[in-house]
């Protein structure tokens, strides 16, 4: 079986006129070997989909390989010790360039820094000397496309068929090298499914404080690297990544915010799963459920819904009143909705969460939004949607100028994962709402535009108690909020309109 897909690999490879130039350096230099490598490998053996094509050229000095590249498309070379050309064929279909390198050694300076290795490419080097300077076993793969052989020189075979992550050589060392492997193991992990080999597992604790450590006022491990990889992480897992990160200490390290969460009570009456920590890892773990895919298909989550669940309750530990510190009847939140937005807005500007571009809708995160969603996410809960106004249901739910339908599905989550008494969770308000917003969108109507803010939004804003007052500034802004909204997209005009609300200038 293993052998049938290697050869459908190589098949699908002579195919694709992407890939002529295989044919082309094999023509031209007889003494040339030409291996596929890594990622690519280890998915066609895990019957994964990949696209993620890297090859590795022995035998060819490097300015002839970019001679005959460039004859058939075109050529950039990435560092010249590096020895890696990005290339695109002629008349291409692909979405990004070939990776097409020579065998390469790498030199760490010990400082974990990924860009602080001097690598030295050969095209003389055997490939067994190239895979074993990569990060984990199951990367370490390569395809001779001449011969058919897969070279694999630390097990990755072996680790494959037992779904275990495992580093090449000595875990400390190798992370050492680069510390963003610490992340991608995570990544891995919950992208493949696989287990973390125990020795390898244990390392990770002793090294994680290295990912917020700065040299020079700079950090060692950029932080738009650590939100690459916690974002597809969470992604593809998010009840895995979100042990993961706990366990392994990068929540403390990273996102000390979180850690609150724990220990955090909340009222048995509608919490029996839990504490805040327990009620949020029980709202992710809906997101891959069977009754969230009866709820909204087979689509899967994007980044926005799984960290709107992830953030949504974070604020509940800086609010929380209770009837023995605080007198209150029960133990409340009160505005947990609205210092969570701020506590994870805080999170994901500085961990750069905005690292994907906004044309990969799965991975693309804009912290406005999700803050948003976290500030909105008892609307429809908190107050009756049966007594709310039309215009009000349509300015949160079926409103193209802001995140609607991900607020929907965080609302499911929370409401799955909230337990009453009597062991179940309560859809009576979330059925109300799917009522609501089904009539308003089966009329066909385009929802009005809706105000920039509402009375609670100037209330916050400003400090303000309830009163006239409130609604006059409401009043004397319409205008200005009319204006705004042919002109500036509108995450970026409420920012815009509260900074002006808070400077009086509208005022």
């Amino acid at each position: 079986m293993k052998a049938k897909r290697i050869d459908a690999l190589s098949a699908s490879l002579r195919r694709k006129k992407d890939f002529a130039f295989i044919s082309a350096l094999r023509q031209k230099y007889p003494s040339a070997e030409m291996y596929l490598v890594g990622g690519i490998i280890r998915d066609t053996l895990l019957k994964r989909n990949s696209k993620d094509y890297d090859f590795v050229v022995r035998n060819i000095p490097l300015r002839a390989l970019q001679r005959v590249l460039k004859s058939l498309g075109t050529v950039n070379l990435v560092g010249r010790t590096f020895g890696v050309l990005k290339f695109l064929p002629k008349r291409s279909l692909l979405n990004e360039p070939i990776d097409i390198a020579l065998p390469r050694t790498d030199h760490s300076f010990g400082t974990g820094g990924y860009r602080d290795v001097k690598t030295q490419s050969n095209p003389q080097l055997p490939i067994e000397d190239d895979l074993l300077r990569r990060d984990f076993t199951v990367n370490a793969l390569a395809l001779n496309l001449g011969t058919g052989k897969l070279i694999d020189p630390s097990g990755g075979l072996i680790d494959l068929a037992k779904k275990t992550l495992k580093t090449v050589g000595d875990p400390i060392e190798r992370f050492h090298e680069d510390f963003t492997r610490i992340l991608r193991c995570i990544r891995f992990a919950c992208q493949l499914n696989f287990a973390i080999d125990p020795k390898t597992l244990k390392a990770i604790p002793k090294l994680v404080h290295h990912l917020k450590e700065r040299r020079d006022g700079k950090f060692i491990v950029p932080r738009e690297m650590i939100a690459h990889e916690i974002i597809k992480a969470f992604v593809a897992d998010p009840v895995r990544a979100f042990d993961l990160v706990a366990d392994m200490g990068i929540v403390h390290q990273l996102m000390p915010e979180l850690e609150k969460m724990k220990k955090c009570p909340q009222p048995a009456n509608f919490h029996r799963e839990g504490d805040v920590w327990v009620h949020t890892r029980l709202a992710l773990s809906i997101l891959s459920s069977p009754v969230y895919r009866r709820q909204f298909g087979m689509g899967g989550v994007n980044a926005e819904i799984v960290f709107g669940t992830l953030f949504h309750d974070l604020g509940k530990p800086y609010t929380i009143q209770t009837p023995k510190k605080d007198g209150t009847d029960r133990i409340r939140f009160n505005n947990h909705d609205t210092v969570g937005a701020e506590l994870a807005l805080t999170i994901m500007k500085r961990l750069s969460f905005s690292v994907f571009p906004k044309t990969n809708d799965f991975l693309h995160i804009d912290p406005e939004r999700i803050a948003w969603i976290i500030r909105y996410h008892l609307v429809g809960y908190r107050n009756d949607i049966d007594v709310m106004r039309e215009t009000t249901v349509e300015k949160y739910f079926v409103n193209p100028l802001f995140p609607s339908e991900s607020l929907i599905k965080v609302q499911y989550a929370d409401t799955a994962a909230t337990i009453h008494q009597n062991g179940k969770a309560d859809f009576t308000s979330f059925r109300k709402i799917l009522k609501r917003v089904g009539k308003i969108k089966k009329t066909g109507k385009k929802a009005a535009v809706p105000p920039l803010l509402d009375g609670n939004d100037v209330m916050h804003t400003l400090h303000m108690p309830p009163g006239p007052t409130i609604g006059l500034r409401l009043t004397r802004g319409k205008n200005v909020s009319m204006f705004f909204f042919q002109s500036i997209l509108p995450i970026d005009l409420v920012l815009l309109y509260k900074r002006t609300l808070k400077m009086g200038l509208l005022f």
